[in-house]
C-alpha cells in the first residue's frame, strides 16, 4: 500500500471543514478547490477575474509542491466560475501556466461560490511517478 501524503495550508476553511489542500497516494494527486484567497483569507483581485484565476493557480502550485509535484504533473483542471462569459480572461491566466502542458480542463458556470467576492475557483488532478 502506497503511503498517503497530505498537504494543508492552514487556511481557515481547511480547519473548519476538515479537508486537505492536496492528497497524494502513490502517483495520484488530487488538489481541492482553490479559491482566490491570500494566506490571511482575504480575497485577492476583487472584481478582477484574471487576477483571481492567477491566485487560484498560485495556490494550486503551492499544493503541488507540498506533495512533491509541479504543474507539469497536472492532468486535469476543473474551473468553476460565476462569470462564464468572461472565459477569455480565465483562459488567458490558465494558458499562461498550462499552455505547453495541456491538461484536460472543464469550465463550469455556477450560481455562486462560498464567498460572493470570488469569481472563480479551481481544482486539479495530477499524476507523478517518482
Amino acid at each position: 500500500m502506497e503511503p498517503r501524503r497530505v498537504y494543508t495550508t492552514g487556511r481557515k476553511w481547511e480547519r473548519m471543514v476538515g479537508y486537505a489542500r492536496a492528497v497524494r497516494v502513490g502517483p495520484t494527486i488530487e488538489i481541492s478547490g482553490c479559491a482566490p484567497t491570500a494566506d490571511d483569507g482575504s480575497t485577492v483581485g476583487e472584481g478582477n477575474i484574471y487576477e483571481q484565476t492567477r491566485q487560484c493557480l498560485r495556490v494550486i502550485g503551492e499544493a503541488l509542491a507540498g506533495v512533491g509535484a509541479g504543474f507539469d504533473d497536472v492532468t486535469r483542471t476543473r474551473i468553476f466560475t460565476t462569470a462564464p462569459r468572461r472565459w477569455r480572461e480565465i483562459g488567458r491566466a490558465h494558458g499562461e501556466v498550462f499552455g505547453a502542458i495541456k491538461p484536460v480542463s472543464s469550465l463550469v458556470g455556477v450560481r455562486g461560490l462560498l464567498d460572493p467576492k470570488w469569481l472563480v475557483e479551481i481544482e486539479a488532478s495530477a499524476y507523478r511517478v517518482e
